[in-house]
């Protein structure tokens, strides 16, 4: 047994058979070419092959397969979709796989509360849909939407490109279930927005990464849905040039404002000069682009954007622009911004950071962090794109591919970080790639507390073991 608690051997066959008759031959993969398959998320960390792949259909059975695994003292990684970028969804040595695919569907939809209840498996994007045919929206949007799943999205209150406008998924979730370590159930599927019973526990669960439970079922707060919009690209001189449209966009458009995306130079010249990933939709070269869309108001939303093009550009803000007029153009601007997901093969091995900083602050960080790589023989280039309203960088370093390289940029940028009091994640999560970097955005006190309850409900340590904190510090 290791220093966690967690059984590696004498137990595990016991364990697997004992799981096996609670979920049936549908709910247990055993055999090696299943399991291998869900070893490993999106992150490019590799994960062991897990002693089991459980796949349990109802909150019952979850909580009959976690009461087991505590039993035994067996890890547990819970997986939703998979699409996670930093490694919480990968299984170490001696863990079985919890997944909730089969719990998958929509509950029900309440028009009058304007909420949607769903089992964690369900895709974003059932969700989204679902919403939609009610005349209804749930805002929580990202480019993994058709794979990612509500309870991945809950573990890692996802963010994604509608953050300006409704906030990360936290604000978005009224009520939850999840089955805690030892099997008990902790169900609050209220629909009520205020309430002041005490501790709001569905927040304990929200962003913590199946490291307290698992969540199994949510009611979404639905918003009214805004069927028109309108997007426009600007080229501009700067990123001051860029916080300067964000405050009059404000000023103009209020809460309308539905994405307000920022792309720099490095980017924008990889993706529409260096490669084939995308068409540059303006000519020339500027200092920074943006991409803005906003929902219709009391007039066309065209025409106010247009109008607001014709106030920066009098005001010397931008240099350049374009209106998308039909789908078709809206999706090829779009295409520019969304090719971060495509540069992998083109921009060879590299680090993806998902760093925050204040939104005001953050065209200086980037200059910053340019400045720090510069001095690094390690670094071989840096892309930049990201959530301009809320401070969300996505900053792609590439690098030689050997892990000296990774260690000296990442203590670098993570360092740097820490010093512009910023968050080593913004929306991908801790996982396990991030875990020994946690300490750069929270203070000793504030992981003292995190272990602390770590440590309450979840003694044992089972689960998600190595996810979010390190190992030597569970």
């Amino acid at each position: 047994m290791d220093r966690t608690g967690i059984q590696q051997d004498s137990a595990q066959v016991e364990a697997v058979k004992d799981l096996a008759e609670v979920l049936g031959q549908k709910g247990i993969f055993t055999q090696e070419s299943d399991r291998e398959r869900y070893a490993s998320d999106q992150s490019g960390l590799s994960g062991a092959m897990p002693l089991a792949v459980l796949r349990p259909a109802s909150t019952e059975e979850v909580s009959r397969v976690l009461a087991i695994c505590s039993r035994h003292r067996i890890g547990v990684v819970p997986q939703g979709g998979r699409t996670g970028l930093s490694g919480g969804a990968c299984s170490p040595q001696g863990t079985v796989v919890l997944s909730t695919e089969r719990m998958s569907g929509i509950i029900e939809i309440d028009h009058e509360a304007m909420t949607l209840t769903a089992w964690a498996g369900t895709p974003l994007e059932a969700v989204q849909e679902a919403a939609r045919a009610a005349g209804l929206d749930y805002p929580v949007d990202i480019g993994a939407r058709g794979t990612a799943t509500i309870g991945g999205t809950i573990a890692t209150n996802a963010g994604g490109i509608r953050v300006l406008q409704h906030g990360m998924t936290r604000p978005n979730v009224l009520g939850l279930e999840a089955v805690l370590a030892d099997g008990s159930v902790v169900s609050r599927l209220g629909k009520t927005v205020k309430d002041n019973s005490g501790f709001d526990l569905k927040q304990l669960f929200i962003g913590s990464e199946g490291t307290l439970g698992v969540v199994t079922r949510a009611v979404l707060q639905l918003r009214r849905q805004v069927r028109h919009s309108a997007l426009a690209l600007f080229a501009l001189p700067d990123h001051a040039a860029a916080l300067a449209c964000l405050a009059a966009g404000r000023q103009r458009f209020g809460s309308r404002i539905r994405a307000f995306e920022g792309m720099w130079p490095d980017y924008w010249d990889f993706v529409c000069h260096e490669t084939s990933l995308a068409t540059a939709p303006i000519t020339g070269r500027h200092g920074f682009y943006l991409l803005v869309e906003v929902e219709a108001g009391a007039s066309q939303p065209e025409e106010e954007l247009e109008a607001f093009f014709a106030e920066l550009f009098e005001q010397d803000l931008v240099e350049d622009g374009v209106l998308a007029k039909s789908l078709t153009e809206a999706q090829a601007l779009w295409s520019v911004r969304e090719a971060v997901g495509e540069v992998d093969e083109d921009f060879g091995p590299h680090i993806n950071f998902d760093i925050g900083v204040s939104p005001s602050a953050l065209g200086h960080f980037c200059d910053a962090a340019d400045a720090v790589l510069a001095t690094l023989p390690e670094a071989a280039g840096a892309l930049k794109v990201g959530h301009l309203g809320d401070g969300n960088v996505h900053l792609l370093v590439a690098h030689d591919g050997s892990a000296a390289a990774e260690e000296r940029i990442e203590a670098a940028i993570y360092g740097l970080l820490r010093n512009w009091q910023g968050t080593v994640t913004a929306e991908h999560g801790v996982g396990r790639i991030k875990a020994r970097w946690l300490g750069h955005s929270r203070t000793p006190e504030e992981l003292a507390l995190m272990r602390g309850l770590k440590g309450q409900m979840d003694p044992l340590g089972i689960l998600n073991p190595s996810a979010l904190f390190l190992e030597s510090e569970d």
